[in-house]
């Protein structure tokens, strides 16, 4: 089983950045697809960026193309989100998960999450 923990949330001004790391303790790190998500205050859950457990495939949603970057340190066992341009839209808990396919409904390891706010 793997466990996961989030770190690098925290309150940034508006056309900021941050970068958000997810720290596995689990085995065998590199078979897993891992992802982002994040989930605002009456909104539903929504996917932000999935990486292959090489590195090799990545996937973003619309609403963070150009402004997010997704990568992974296999030997670090740690993936990361580096988010730049920040907008108050992208306030939320961002959560990292684990999964051994890349579909959404795969990821079933969560971390506990960490809090992302962006003020104008």
């Amino acid at each position: 089983q793997v466990q996961l923990v989030e770190s690098g949330g925290g309150l940034v001004q508006a056309g900021g950045s941050l970068r958000l790391s997810c720290a596995a303790s689990g085995r065998t790190f590199s078979n897993y697809y891992m992802g982002w998500f994040r989930q605002a205050p009456g909104k539903e859950r929504e996917a932000v960026a999935r990486i292959s457990g090489s590195g090799g495939w990545k996937l973003y949603a619309d609403s963070v193309k150009g402004r997010f970057t997704i990568s992974r340190d296999n030997a670090k066992n740690t993936v990361y989100l580096q988010m730049n341009s920040l907008n108050p839209e992208d306030t939320a808990v961002y959560y990292c998960a684990a999964s051994q396919g890349p579909g959404t409904s795969a990821f079933k390891y969560w971390g506990q999450g960490t809090q992302v706010t962006v003020s104008s």
